[in-house]
């Protein structure tokens, strides 16, 4: 089952491109609540490169690496990607209104249909508000 989550992050397309594929940027927006971070990022930006974020629990109870191979790159449009044996599509679509972020994924079996929803929700929700945090002291 497919699943898609999306929000509108109120930037240029090329700063919102930026800030989903830097690691330092990932480091700062990748975590689906406060006591969650992501402690370490690393990203290929091209056709058969690694990705990978390392979130953890801030009170060191539980860790897991989200890493993958990207297998398309479209410089502030898209990006496609296998993770685990499923798939990933993020696009970026620029508005009036800001540039609007859509992730599709394949589920997996383990959690909820709405558990998973919900926490890559939270996930781009954080990512919208630190582009546009940064967007507001650049511009």
């Amino acid at each position: 089952m497919k699943i898609t989550v999306s929000t509108v992050v109120a930037a240029p397309v090329a700063e919102v491109w930026r800030a989903y594929t830097s690691p330092e940027d990932i480091k700062a927006w990748n975590t689906a609540s406060a006591d969650w971070h992501t402690t370490a990022a690393s990203v290929d930006l091209r056709v058969g490169g690694a990705f990978s974020s390392r979130m953890e629990a801030k009170d060191g109870s539980f860790g897991f690496d989200f890493a993958g191979e990207y297998t398309r790159v479209e410089p502030e449009h898209c990006l496609a990607y296998t993770f685990g044996g499923r798939v990933g599509l993020v696009a970026f679509a620029p508005g009036d209104a800001g540039v609007t972020v859509t992730v599709t994924f394949d589920s997996e079996p383990t959690h909820a249909e709405d558990q998973q929803r919900a926490g890559w929700q939270a996930i781009l929700d954080n990512f919208a508000r630190h582009v546009e945090s940064r967007h507001g002291q650049a511009g």
